[in-house]
């Protein structure tokens, strides 16, 4: 089975100027086409800093992020936005919907920034939301939207390019039970039908036990 995510002797540490405080350790992972894994530690263990390095949003201080095979050190930051744009997918605590848009435009945009024509993105997008049950908020912008809506919308626009590995930090952690119940039923839906990956960041054990297995960040690595 082929790794779509690869970590091989990671580091990170922050340098705020004569402070340098490490973060990751030599951490190595790895990940297989359509495996969900949690990542659970303390607040400020570096879930999130371990996220942002996978998808080439921060750079390692040593080691290698590898994605489908390409060395993230090796491109440069034009050819990790394409990267990024086609293999991977992005949800967060918080939708960052784009508010003046409506949510089939949301939905639709990474597929107009990767150069499908609108008609065709729109199509897609229309498609999708309705598959989620929100086909009567089209229309509607985010602002219009209850706070659980706002995240389908959000985990929909991450997967309608179907990547290869779905990237979410504390995806459910701003919503109550109930919601917070369905996006995760929704994500892990639309994971398996794009056949993508999940790398899940959560301080919810009863979320990091439904994934594929869960490690635990803590002292920079991975256990």
């Amino acid at each position: 089975m082929s790794k779509i995510v690869k970590c091989q002797d990671l580091n990170y540490t922050y340098d705020n100027g004569n402070i340098k405080t490490p973060v990751l350790n030599a951490l190595n992972l790895e990940i297989d086409a359509a495996q969900s894994l949690a990542i659970v530690g303390q607040s400020g263990c570096g879930k999130s800093t371990l996220l942002n390095l996978l998808g080439g949003v921060s750079q390692p201080t040593g080691g290698k992020v590898i994605i489908n095979n390409q060395d993230l050190s090796q491109l440069s930051e034009e050819a990790i936005t394409n990267l990024r744009a086609q293999h991977l997918g992005f949800v967060y605590q918080f939708h960052h919907l784009l508010k003046d848009f409506s949510a089939i435009d949301n939905v639709a945009m990474p597929l107009l920034i990767a150069g499908e024509k609108t008609q065709t993105a729109l199509e897609k997008s229309k498609q999708l939301l309705s598959e989620i049950g929100l086909q009567n908020r089209l229309n509607h912008r985010s602002t219009e939207l209850s706070g659980g809506q706002r995240q389908r919308v959000a985990i929909a626009r991450a997967l309608i390019n179907n990547p290869s590995c779905l990237l979410a930090d504390e995806p459910t952690g701003n919503l109550d039970k109930k919601n917070a119940q369905e996006a995760l039923g929704l994500m892990m839906e639309l994971k398996q039908q794009k056949k993508s990956a999940l790398i899940l960041v959560t301080h919810d054990m009863d979320i990091a036990k439904k994934m594929d297995k869960f490690l635990t960040l803590k002292n920079g690595i991975l256990v």
